[in-house]
Formats: structure tokens, C-alpha cells, sequence
């Protein structure tokens, strides 16, 4: 399967698997408080932001992760990005980090929702991981898609700081494969 062509359309958004096309607004929007609950920290250049997407591009190239850009259907307004890591495993990873102005529109539900239906129709996999720091808008999303904690544990991210983190199991709904 081609990853690199891959794209999801959902009622208001678009998913495409990630290019140098918005390394721009992924280095600006990636912010200190966009990340305050995230394992990474933002990028300090640009170029790091570059080095990030080709990596990224050579994981989606090899079947290991789909990683993509979100924007407005209507507008092509950036959002943010989600992926879908280790999906060569039986549990692969559901993450998500939408720019700050974008918060509280319910995107991020929307573009998982669509990223996990895919994921049910392509993968062969058990079950979805999803760990979120304790916060209470990190677990709205696992736990719409019916998200049940399996696992505690604390891990400190990129910036020092120490997070609380829940790791959900969302099982696979279509077994299709």
C-alpha cells in the first residue's frame, strides 16, 4: 500500500499524509503550549521541522506510521496533524496536535474518528493505543470512541516536564481484513 498517497475526507476536514507542503505552519503552530501536554517539544528552526517531516515521510514510505496534515475542507486552512505510528504492530498508536486557534471545535474527535475508520478498513490490528497526559480535554477523544484506560504510568517529555499519562485501548470496530 502507497501511504504517501493516502487521503481522508471527512465532513468539514481534510487528511493528508504529511509533505514539506506546510512545514511552515507546522513550525510556527507547534508551540510551547500546544506541546505543554505532549512527549515532544517544538522546534526551535525550521529546520528541525524539516528534518522531522523527512523522517516522518521515510517511516509513511516504509508501512511503519501514517502521519498526516489536517486542513479545512472548504478554506485548505491548516489544523494541525494526527498519525496512526507503529501500524506494522498488533497495537499501533493514535496521536493528534491541532494549532492553538483550532481548539475546541471538535476537529480533533473529527479527524481521529476518520484516522481510526481507516485504520479498521487497512490495518490488521487488535486494538488502538491513545495515551494522553491526564488533562481533561486530552481524553474527551478516547473516550467518544468508546476508549477505555488500561495503563498508568508518568513519563517526562521533551521540555522536562513530567506528565501524567492514561494510555487508552479503542478496539477495532470493522474486522473486515
Amino acid at each position: 500500500m502507497n501511504l504517501l498517497n493516502t487521503s481522508i475526507s471527512t465532513n468539514r476536514l481534510l487528511l493528508q499524509a504529511t509533505s514539506m507542503k506546510y512545514k511552515e505552519e507546522i513550525f510556527k503552530e507547534f508551540t510551547e503550549e500546544v506541546t505543554t501536554y505532549m512527549y515532544p517539544c517544538p522546534a526551535k528552526k525550521v529546520s528541525e521541522t524539516e528534518t522531522f517531516i523527512n523522517e516522518t515521510i521515510a517511516r509513511i514510505k516504509n508501512n511503519q506510521e501514517l502521519v498526516v496534515t489536517i486542513v479545512k475542507q472548504e478554506s485548505q486552512e491548516f489544523l494541525g496533524c494526527a498519525g496512526i505510528h507503529e501500524i506494522d504492530k498488533t497495537n499501533p498508536e493514535l496521536g493528534i496536535w491541532l494549532k492553538k486557534t483550532a481548539h475546541g471545535n471538535k476537529y480533533g474527535l473529527e479527524a481521529i474518528a476518520a484516522l481510526k475508520y481507516w485504520a479498521d478498513i487497512n490495518l490488521s490490528y487488535e486494538y488502538c493505543r491513545y495515551p494522553v497526559d491526564t488533562n481533561i480535554a486530552s481524553k474527551k477523544i478516547p473516550e467518544a470512541l468508546g476508549g477505555k484506560v488500561f495503563k498508568e504510568f508518568e513519563k517526562i517529555n521533551m521540555s522536562g516536564n513530567i506528565l501524567h499519562m492514561l494510555e487508552y485501548r479503542i478496539d477495532k470496530i470493522f474486522n473486515d481484513n
